[in-house]
């Protein structure tokens, strides 16, 4: 398992559009990725979830991915969020 915090730069945080992006990224991987922000801990493949946890510019999200192509999911999660998320 990896864990990665990071903080969100994007000007207008994870609405739908950057929210979208994040879980595609997710998506593309086999392994369990989760990010956890205020205690509680959701899906990063759902873009529900990603919406749901109301993420804002300057916010710090901890990455965490588990299985067997964890380590290419967190490089690729971690340069779609330090790449701003498609803004």
């Amino acid at each position: 398992m990896l864990r990665q915090t990071v903080t969100i730069t994007n000007p207008t945080g994870l609405h739908l559009r950057p929210a979208g992006i994040f879980c595609n990224v997710a998506s593309r991987y086999k392994c369990r990725v989760t990010f956890e922000y205020d205690d509680v801990s959701a899906n990063a493949k759902s873009v529900l979830s990603v919406l749901g946890a109301c993420i804002k510019m300057g916010d710090e999200i901890t990455l965490v991915c588990e299985g067997e192509d964890e380590e290419e999911a967190m490089a690729a999660m971690l340069e779609a969020v330090r790449d701003g998320l498609g803004e």
